[in-house]
């Protein structure tokens, strides 16, 4: 294989095409087989029929789950920005040495001689 094979991959092949005609309809078949496998099928058909029967409450969830998201990542960005602004600066390889320092001397602390 070449490096401008490697580094910039083949061409996407087109489903039409003979020469990959097989490859993709092998693929195709055996994505399907995982899907009735692993009950995606059934599952995803379940929530489709949600979604027909009580789109606005689809869209409620769906919405009220990526705001979710949205939120926890910015609650830890605030979180780790108020952090960094109580300590000195340092890497995260300190801040580990730091903590595994820490963890060390109060094992130490413990022991019984």
């Amino acid at each position: 294989m070449s490096w401008e094979k490697m580094i910039f991959g083949e061409n996407m092949p087109d489903k039409d095409d003979p020469k990959y005609k097989e490859r993709y309809e092998r693929e195709v078949a055996a994505g399907r087989k995982a899907a009735r496998l692993l009950r995606l099928d059934k599952a995803a058909g379940g929530v489709q029929r949600f979604a027909c029967k009580h789109p606005r409450w689809f869209l409620a969830i769906v919405f009220g789950i990526v705001l979710t998201c949205l939120g926890h990542n910015i609650y830890r960005m605030v979180a780790v920005y108020q952090i960094r602004q109580t300590e000195e600066r340092m890497t995260a390889t300190e801040h580990q040495e730091q903590l595994l320092k820490q963890r060390h001397k109060t094992h130490d602390d413990n022991r019984q001689d």
